[in-house]
């Protein structure tokens, strides 16, 4: 072997390990084999989980109350150490749990390698992703809040602002555009109440479970939970080093979130362009072509469309990863964290910058209720103007076809029409019927719970400010 295949290669009584092994790791399945480059980021729980572990083991009497102390002590200087960027991470000691515990033991000499008893990396690892997890999702909470305020702030101002509703992309009635955004309220609601959901699961503790069947020493599992403020410990220990569920359901709620924002996303593109004109967004959401100088392009709104595939993406990869492993853990399971991560980076991001934008939009009213008025938004309204003079409603449906087909025709309006146009395609209809052909008398009609009437709207918006809190 060369000097510098030497070099390259870590002997195995540098490792933790490395009793067993009779010859040095390979130095690229050294680094193929690394997650530090990527776990390093679990530091502050990793540190958070070995402190209470410390504490509890010397509660039971496996530590003394000396080496509790000092290896408390020497954790918060590790993490110092980390925060003030005077931490070396290396690949050769493969993964942040082992870095930290090689820094302890640099520090504090004998007594560091104490804290490893009764626990095993595997539910040293799945404590240090729930705890970083669960504090991610009360950071996410707290901005998918600050998006649902925002929402409720924008549709009480634009509750009297009448827009086209469509179905199929074809104008169908009217709404007020208050009453539009409220319909991505109520996604967000959902999406709120599954991420609490989620973080009940997440809020189990598997540590204690050490490599898979539990540890011989008098461990108080229940203290532990209560150091680091999960609601329970984890029943099973074979279940609980190699469960991924939580993450794999996190990344659900992320797919759902990410969709949800890639459909508001997709109206606020069309909105804002030449052909529908509803919108104004902020300059300092857009930006413009390096070579055509009029175009403001909406980049937020259709990057975050985008930035929906990759989430969708980390979905599958963990279910994927998860579906063929037997108990307990694998090594397949180092794979969770970068998709796990990059769903939490990604989804913040996207909902930052859409609490940002949100309340900055401004509507086009003018545009808006001159779309409303094309493509006989008031159609139905005829329809059921009809019902209740005693026309039965499939005959109703015919007559306002045929009011249509003429205002096709004609290029007008059902409400451009005169009395007597409207006349030769039904007696019934009278005078009064022009108090529903207009764009405010349908969206009044609606008024009731869920409808579109400005009423409501202001209404809704006042039960949810309630809830939200």
């Amino acid at each position: 072997m060369t000097d510098q295949k030497k070099s390259d290669q870590t002997t195995s009584s540098e490792k933790p390990w490395g009793g067993r092994f009779s010859e040095p790791t390979d130095a690229f399945v050294e680094k193929f084999t690394a997650s530090v480059g990527f776990d390093q980021r679990l530091y502050h729980h990793d540190i958070t989980g070995s402190i209470a572990h410390a504490t509890m083991l010397a509660e039971v009497g496996v530590l003394t109350t000396e080496e509790r102390d000092q290896i408390i002590e020497g954790l918060k200087g590790v993490k110092a150490d980390i925060e003030a960027g005077n931490f070396q991470w290396s690949v050769s000691l493969e993964d942040v749990h082992m870095n930290i515990e090689a820094r302890l033991t640099d520090r504090i000499g004998i007594t560091g390698k104490k804290l490893h008893t009764g626990r095993s990396r595997n539910d040293q690892v799945a404590t240090d992703i729930r705890l970083y997890l669960r504090d991610e999702i009360d950071v996410i909470a707290e901005e998918l809040k600050r998006l649902q305020a925002g929402l409720l702030d924008l549709a009480e101002r634009e509750a009297d602002t009448i827009m086209p509703g469509f179905t199929h992309l074809q104008t169908a009635q009217p709404v007020t555009f208050g009453h539009h955004l409220l319909a991505w309220y109520e996604m967000l609601v959902r999406d709120a109440e599954r991420l609490q959901d989620c973080r009940k699961r997440v809020n189990v503790m598997p540590l204690g479970a050490a490599a898979l069947a539990g540890t011989t020493y008098p461990i108080d599992r229940a203290m532990t939970a209560r150091l680091l403020g999960f609601d329970r410990a984890s029943e099973n220990s074979l279940d609980s080093v190699s469960d991924r569920d939580f993450a794999i359901e996190f990344c659900s709620f992320g797919a759902l979130l990410m969709t949800h924002l890639s459909r508001f996303s997709e109206e606020l593109v069309l909105w804002t362009s030449a052909q529908f004109d509803f919108i104004d967004l902020p300059d300092r959401f857009c930006t413009g072509s390096s070579i055509m100088p009029q175009k403001k392009n909406p980049d937020v709104p259709e990057l975050v469309r985008g930035k929906t595939g990759r989430v969708n993406g980390h979905l599958i990869s963990l279910l994927t990863l998860m579906k063929s492993q037997p108990l307990a853990y694998n090594k397949d399971n180092q794979e969770d964290k970068e998709p796990l991560f990059d769903t939490v980076d990604t989804i913040k991001g996207c909902l930052k910058a859409y609490a940002d934008m949100i309340p900055a939009i401004r509507s086009k009213a003018d545009n808006m209720r001159v779309a409303a008025k094309r493509g006989f938004s008031t159609a139905t309204d005829l329809a059921d103007y009809l019902v209740k003079k005693g026309v039965p409603f499939r005959d109703a449906h015919e007559i306002v076809g045929k009011s249509v087909a003429f205002g096709v025709a004609e290029g007008r309006d059902l409400s451009d029409m005169t009395l007597e146009e409207l006349q030769q395609f039904s007696d019934h209809i009278g005078a009064d019927v022009f108090d529903v052909l207009t764009l405010e008398g349908s969206v009044q009609a609606r008024d009731h719970l869920g409808g579109t009437a400005p009423e409501q709207v202001r209404a809704a918006v006042g039960r949810a400010r309630s809830q939200l809190g």
